[in-house]
This record gives C-alpha cells, sequence and structure tokens, in this order.
C-alpha cells in the first residue's frame, strides 16, 4: 500500500497515539505511571518488536523517507513538554526544604556522575565508544546520564500515591526541582563542549550561555511577572496572550540552540521564569499540555523506540554489560540519595523511599540519550542499553515505593472523620463534589436551602487529576481564590455558609467521593454534572459509580443558572427515590421557606395513594405543601408541562417513569434534563427505606408537623 507524506504522517500518528493509550491502560492497571506504557508503546514499533515480529509492516508504517518529518514532530513536541516542565518547576517547592533537599539533590548527582564518568572511562569507552568521539566528551555524558531524575515521573508518582504534602514528598520533589536545573546545566555544558572544536569555543558557548540566562533572569522574568498579574487581574488568558507567549517560547528555544546548548534548555528556562502566582502558568498549562502530551510527545517515544533495537544485545556479554550499567545507576542513584537523606535527619525508612523515589528517571533520561545518539557521543548498542536501563529504574520505583513507605497511614490520616465533640445529634452535612468552576455556585445555592441557618458541616471537594496534580495543587495552595473550588467558596461567603475547600489527587474519583463521604459522615452528596463526551445520560460514569458504592443519599445538580430556592417542584410516584427527594424538599421548606409544589401524576384521579404518603411525610397543620395530582400517559412528560410555571428547582427522585435510569453507559436523552427550563436535582437513595425511616431522618416530631394543601 502507497500513502503519500500527509497521508503517511496521519496513519503514524493514529497508530503511536492509539497503541500508547492502549499500553497505559494495562500500565495504569499495574500502577505503573504512564511513561512506561509510551516508552514500551515506542519500542513495541519499533524493530525491537514489529520489525522482528512483521518487518514488511514496520517497512511500509515507517519507512526511512518519513524519518526527518518524525523527528521535527517529536523535536517540536519535547521544546512545548520542556517548557511545561519548567511551568511546573515551582521554586516555592525549597521552601523550608533548601539544605537538606540541595545536600540531597546534589550528592544525588555526584555518586552517579562519578560512577558513570568512571565506567565510561576503565571500561565503555574501549568496548562501547566509536574511536572518533573525544574520550573526555563520552565520559562527561556518561556522567550526566546516569545522574538524571525524571521531574516529571516522580511528580506524577508522589501525587498519584498521594504523597506529594507528605515529608518524603516534599522533600523528594525539591530535590528533583534542584536536580533538574542542576542536570540540565550541566547537560548544556557538555553538549557545548561535544559541539565545540576547541576548548576556546567551548569556553565562548558558555559565557553566551550564562549571559543569555542573566538575560532571562533581569530582563524577560520581570516583564513575565507584569504579564501575570495583568492576566489574573483584567481579561484573562486571551489568544493575544498566548501567541506572545509561544512566540517567546520559540525565540528562547531558538537562542540557546544558535548558542550551541540546544533549544530544550531555552524551553525549559523559559518555561521556568513564568510566574506561578496569578494563574498565568496553570492557564498556558491547560491551553497546551494536552496537544503536547497526547500527541506530540508519544512521537518522541515512537522515535526513540525506532531508533532501539535490542536485538543489538546479541550476546551474554552485551547482557552483562547491560545489567552492569542498571547495576551502577541503581547505586549511583538510590544509594547516594538515600544515603544522603538518612544524614540530614530523616529515619532510614524515610531515606529509602527519597532514594526510591529520586532513582525514578523516565521520559529525562530518555531526551538526554537521544541527545547523545544525534550528537554521535553514544553508539547504538549503547543507547539500547541506556534505554532499558532507564525503562528497569522507572518500572521499579513503585512497588519499591510501596514496600519502603506503604501509604495506609495516609490514607487514614486524608479519610480521617470529623468528630463533634459537642452534646446532641450531628449537624447536617453535605459532601459538594466540584470538577469544574462553574458547577459550583448552584451548589451552594441549594446547601443554603438545606441548612438555613442552622449549623451545619459543608465540605466542598475537588479532585485532580494525576496528569495535572503538581500545577494545580500549587496554584490553589498559593491563590485559592483561583481554584476550581473559587466559584463555590465566593457564592457560599455571599450566602453567609462555612465551607470547608479539600482538594486531593485522585485516579479513582468515584471511590475517594464515596470513602470522603463516609469520612466526614455525609448525608448528602452533591455533584454536579456537565456534558459526557459520548453519552447523552446525566447518571453515567462517574456519576453512576458513585450512586451505585454510596451509602447515603445522592444528588446530581443540572444547574442552570440557580441562584435561589424559593419554589421548589418535586415529582412524584411513591418511590423510595422519591420519597427521598420529598424529604430534601421538606428541609428546604423549613430551612430556607421554600414554597414545595408536590406533583402526583397517576391514572387514578383520586390520588389517595400519594395523598396518604404524602400526609405522612407532611403531618397536617397550619400551611404546607401544595399536592397536585393528575393523570397522564408518560409521567416525564406531566413533570414537563408543570415545570414550565417557573419553579427554581425540580427534585426528582431516580426511576425509569421520569426517564432516569443510572448506568454506566447510555447513549439515550434523558428528555426531563434536556428540556427542563429551570435546574434539576436528581436524587438517588441508596436502598429502598419506609416513610417513616425518611420522615424521622435528622428531625423532631415537632419539626416534622408541616400540613398538606391540595
Amino acid at each position: 500500500m502507497h500513502f503519500n507524506a500527509l497521508t503517511l504522517l496521519l496513519v503514524q500518528l493514529i497508530v503511536i497515539v492509539g497503541v500508547s493509550r492502549l499500553i497505559g491502560r494495562g500500565a495504569r492497571w499495574l500502577g505503573q505511571p504512564l511513561v512506561i506504557a509510551e516508552v514500551v508503546a515506542g519500542i513495541a514499533l519499533g524493530p525491537s518488536l514489529l520489525g522482528w515480529v512483521a518487518p514488511g509492516v514496520m517497512g511500509t508504517l515507517f519507512p526511512a523517507s518519513s524519518m526527518p518529518a518524525l523527528t521535527m514532530l517529536s523535536q517540536v513536541g519535547l521544546v512545548l513538554f520542556m517548557f511545561l516542565i519548567g511551568l511546573e518547576l515551582d521554586p516555592r517547592m525549597l521552601k523550608g526544604r533548601g539544605h537538606s533537599s540541595v545536600a540531597i539533590s546534589h550528592t544525588s548527582i555526584i555518586v552517579p556522575f562519578a560512577l558513570g564518568a568512571a565506567a565510561g572511562a576503565l571500561w565503555f569507552y574501549r568496548s562501547l565508544s566509536d574511536p572518533s568521539v573525544p574520550f573526555s566528551s563520552f565520559v562527561l555524558f556518561m556522567g550526566v546520564s546516569m545522574s538524571i531524575t525524571a521531574f516529571p515521573v516522580l511528580a506524577r508518582i508522589l501525587t498519584e500515591r498521594g504523597l506529594l504534602q507528605s515529608k518524603v514528598g516534599t522533600v523528594a520533589i525539591a530535590c528533583a526541582a534542584v536536580d533538574d536545573v542542576t542536570a540540565w546545566c550541566l547537560l548544556a555544558f557538555v553538549v557545548s563542549i561535544v559541539r565545540a572544536s576547541d576548548l576556546a569555543h567551548a569556553a565562548l558557548t558558555t559565557v553566551f550561555a550564562l549571559l543569555y540566562i542573566g538575560f532571562v533572569l533581569v530582563v524577560l522574568k520581570p516583564f513575565l511577572a507584569r504579564l501575570g498579574a495583568r492576566v489574573a487581574s483584567r481579561e484573562g488568558l486571551t489568544q493575544n496572550v498566548v501567541a506572545g507567549t509561544l512566540v517567546l517560547l520559540l525565540a528562547s528555544a531558538w537562542v540557546t540552540e544558535l548558542i550551541g546548548i540546544h533549544a530544550l534548555f531555552g524551553a525549559f528556562l523559559f518555561g521556568a521564569v513564568i510566574p506561578k502566582e496569578g494563574g498565568l502558568a496553570e492557564a498556558l498549562a491547560e491551553k497546551l499540555e494536552d496537544i503536547a502530551v497526547v500527541l506530540l510527545l508519544p512521537v518522541f517515544f515512537a522515535f526513540s523506540g525506532l531508533r532501539t533495537q535490542i536485538g543489538l544485545l546479541n550476546s551474554v556479554e552485551a547482557w552483562v554489560t547491560c545489567g552492569v550499567i542498571i547495576l551502577l545507576a541503581v547505586v549511583g542513584k538510590f544509594g547516594g540519595s538515600a544515603v544522603a537523606a538518612r544524614l540530614t535527619g530523616m529515619r532510614w525508612r524515610e531515606a529509602g523511599a527519597v532514594g526510591v523515589l529520586m532513582n525514578t528517571r523516565g521520559l529525562m533520561e530518555l531526551i538526554v540519550l537521544n541527545i547523545g545518539l544525534d550528537l554521535g557521543v553514544i553508539s547504538p548498542q549503547l543507547f539500547t542499553m541506556m534505554v532499558i536501563m532507564a525503562l528497569v529504574t522507572t518500572f521499579m520505583t513503585t512497588p519499591l515505593l510501596q514496600w519502603f513507605y506503604p501509604t495506609e497511614e495516609l490514607a487514614k490520616d486524608r479519610f480521617a472523620p470529623v468528630v463533634s465533640l459537642e452534646p446532641g445529634p450531628a449537624p447536617y452535612s453535605v459532601l459538594m463534589c466540584v470538577s469544574h468552576g462553574q458547577a459550583g455556585p448552584g451548589m451552594a445555592s441549594v446547601a443554603r436551602a438545606l441548612v438555613g441557618g442552622e449549623k451545619a458541616q459543608l465540605h466542598a471537594l475537588h479532585l485532580v487529576p494525576p496528569e495535572r496534580a503538581p500545577l494545580v495543587l500549587a496554584a490553589e495552595k498559593s491563590a485559592p481564590s483561583e481554584g476550581a473550588l473559587a466559584p463555590l467558596m465566593g457564592r457560599a461567603e455571599k450566602l453567609g455558609l462555612a465551607v470547608r475547600p479539600l482538594s486531593f489527587v485522585s485516579t479513582e474519583p468515584a471511590t475517594d467521593i464515596v470513602r470522603t463521604a463516609q469520612a466526614r459522615r455525609a448525608d448528602l452528596v452533591l455533584l454536579g454534572w456537565h456534558k459526557p463526551l459520548f453519552s447523552q445520560t446525566v447518571l453515567g460514569g462517574t456519576v453512576h459509580e458513585v450512586m451505585e458504592a454510596a451509602n447515603g443519599t445522592v444528588g446530581v445538580l443540572v444547574d442552570r443558572g440557580l441562584t435561589d430556592v424559593k419554589r421548589v417542584l418535586v415529582p412524584f410516584i411513591g418511590s423510595p427515590h422519591d420519597r427521598a427527594a420529598l424529604g430534601l424538599a421538606r428541609r428546604m421548606m423549613r430551612q430556607a421557606g421554600a414554597e414545595v409544589t408536590v406533583l402526583h401524576v397517576t391514572s387514578d384521579l383520586g390520588g389517595t395513594g400519594a395523598r396518604a404518603q404524602v400526609e405522612e411525610l407532611f403531618p397536617a397543620e397550619e400551611g404546607g405543601v401544595r399536592l397536585k395530582v393528575v393523570r397522564h400517559e408518560a409521567p416525564d412528560e406531566a413533570a414537563l408541562e408543570e415545570a414550565r410555571n417557573g419553579y427554581d428547582l425540580i427534585v426528582v427522585g431516580l426511576g425509569a417513569k421520569w426517564g432516569l435510569e443510572d448506568r454506566l453507559f447510555g447513549l439515550q436523552r434523558e428528555r426531563i434534563v434536556r428540556d427542563a427550563p429551570g435546574s434539576l436535582l436528581v436524587v438517588r437513595h441508596p436502598e429502598p427505606a419506609t416513610v417513616a425511616e425518611v420522615a424521622t431522618e435528622d428531625t423532631s416530631d415537632a419539626e416534622r408537623a408541616l400540613p398538606v394543601r391540595s
């Protein structure tokens, strides 16, 4: 089959992204970071697997003529990715950890650097290097390649394991930050020596590099700080700001490439000096991360895989050499970091965990190795050995970390229940789960209607996806008013509600929502909703999983500008979910003075069954709830007709009668959700309950004595 250049590139991208994500599912199941899957996917598409199993397919899919296009695309992806790494590098990580972080990180560079350089000088240069490669260049490069720590992979492992705020996590992330900067400066120096024709040119390159770093810190950094302040206070991140930032990024990469220290250093440096306050860094990352990480970065992995030829290790001696490289890498990085951490006062278990984390190499190692291969410093055989070393040291991180530093105690701390020391019944508790800022204000309005002025426990939960955790958590910590919870907290403050915010990283959002609800003893779990990608139902995906696992009432809010709850409609047939919905409406009437209309749709116009159930929930006295009985063949249509009479909120129980059934997947539209003119609260009760059980929850007999009128 013959493809033109564009068609071939599109097919290559489809295969690369698809295989990476497919293998990524397996890596997640094994508890490994996604980078492992992407590296394995790249190797699988190269001569080591695809070229061995089906050489014809590989020749058609990745012909030699297509390599220049893939090379350039992968380099653009790396420039964007190194910019993102610079964005995640926050100097505030060193606060309070400066001395120990610098000591551990420098030890974790010096020891493996010395071991790598010594092994390169005494063994690898003679057996694995091209004689034309200068001895000093090879030895220095071996030292640098052994001393790399993958800051982005380390950050994601820490966030996925919930260790980012622990003592081990803060020390490790600070060490990795110092390590990254130091290692990249060393690499820039080594590259300048390799590219320079003599020592004079190398010295000149170093001087130009230092001058450019000074220019960025003295001139560019203050300008970016002013830009960040303007973005935060005025129009936000406009396309002009993004365009200007990208131009400066590309210019920085171009300057460092021109100087002779590689374009990636310029991209990293520019990202590092962008201010982390004000939301500029987070907004830029949100704009660029998906296209860089999901589309372009796998191209780099595939390109690296095409250059990795495991078949070159075709002898016992070659595999022994590969084993020695892995051993030296582990001893140097793990041993140096662990001993240094112990000497700074950490316990052996904590020091061992820091050593394991600092031994993570992953993507950063691949970037360095590709630079070495492009410069001709290392041979394809040594490149393959070093790629295997990067894979092994990254793969061992998660299981060794679990062994050295189990997270059970950390989980207990995270989900520790809130215990009230005051006598009497526990206050009403609501857990509001916010995935994006737009869902928050409506939840605050619902919470205000439910609790009124009484003492209550209100919690706002925001779960952060692992891929963006370091930047998002750092931004939320420095500026809580700018995160996803900010709109909810702002509305709650205006309504006089005391809400406790809670954010952490989650790879299993439904499970963590249920655990947090149990720990906080939530009477109601309130979920926001936004249109799913493939499904038409509000009750699929994570919402379905929470409803299935929760042992309390769950409400899903479809917010259409809800600000005040004055008129409430409750469609009612009599299911346990309907009674739970009616119980919430009763609270709104009692706490906020809302006018409640119960709409009973039936074939029996007498409605005696509905009246009896509602009167049990609302015993007759002065004033009360309005009961409206209608006959209709389609309950959801009847509810929609009544909803057009100007209700602020429709509180509806889950059920097929209303066209609402919780399911993991759903392709049908739920008409009551789609066509309701006002906001909607879908309620699910976990188990069938008697009317008496619903009526008695958190109310006294006197408080329940509310009348019904029709």
